[in-house]
């Protein structure tokens, strides 16, 4: 199926900054470029197409990247598609300033194909998918048959499909997720991120047989030639 994109009216949300674009030689946006390599790395073995984003609670700085991971994979020349599937408060169409009247949960109840709901974004080979109306089954949505057509659909269109899900301690989306896609990656707040909770929502993750990519620590302060993200392996 061809790919069409809906240009949608934007919305300004000055509020919400991509760093990977506004600032693309900062060390922060650097940092980004170091945690798609290592995401290009560990899929010597295996092929790493539909990845998920998380973390084990709210305001840990998830959403911010999987937006910036997923702008400089298509800086790398990659048709990237970033869909948010945090079904109960999503923020991509704030981030990337569209309106959210259609998206990832009509496609997932057949009201919209995912060509049409697709919308392209400022960034050359990204696109977006914002999560849609939301609906009152987010987990029965992300559980269906649908949602694994989805799933062969967009790696089909796309080199990357990158997902922003809810924290793993506050809903079971994430859960249902990981065992869907290829790899998930795992958020942690420096400094905020409880170190009990991340092993809970670590053990989550195993439980759900999903392939642990790696761990971004997020928000570290910066002291001397730090940089404020690294990738570390699980």
């Amino acid at each position: 199926m061809a790919l069409k994109t809906n240009k949608n009216s934007k919305i300004t949300d000055p509020s919400r900054k991509l760093i990977a674009t506004l600032d693309p030689k900062s060390p922060i946006s650097e940092q980004y470029r170091t945690i798609r390599t290592n995401i290009q790395y560990s899929s010597i073995d295996e092929e790493l197409k539909a990845l998920m984003v998380t973390s084990s609670g709210p305001a840990e700085g998830k959403s911010t990247t999987t937006a910036n991971l997923a702008v400089v994979f298509a800086q790398l020349g990659k048709k990237v598609l970033l869909v948010d599937a945090d079904l109960r408060k999503p923020t991509v169409h704030r981030t990337f300033g569209v309106n959210n009247l259609f998206g990832f949960t009509t496609v997932l109840t057949k009201q919209a194909t995912l060509g049409s709901a697709v919308l392209e974004t400022d960034e050359k080979d990204l696109y977006i998918l914002t999560s849609g109306p939301v609906p009152p089954n987010p987990a029965e949505l992300l559980s269906s048959k649908s949602m694994e057509q989805f799933i062969e659909e967009a790696k089909e269109q796309f080199d990357y499909v990158l997902f922003d899900t809810p924290p793993l301690l506050a809903v079971a989306d994430p859960q249902i997720l990981a065992n869907k896609i290829d790899g998930s990656i795992f958020v942690v707040y420096s400094g905020k991120t409880d170190i009990d909770q991340a092993k809970k929502a670590k053990d989550l993750l195993m439980n759900a047989q999903s392939k642990l990519v790696g761990v971004v620590l997020n928000h570290k302060e910066a002291k001397d030639n730090d940089y404020y993200y690294y990738y570390g392996s699980k």
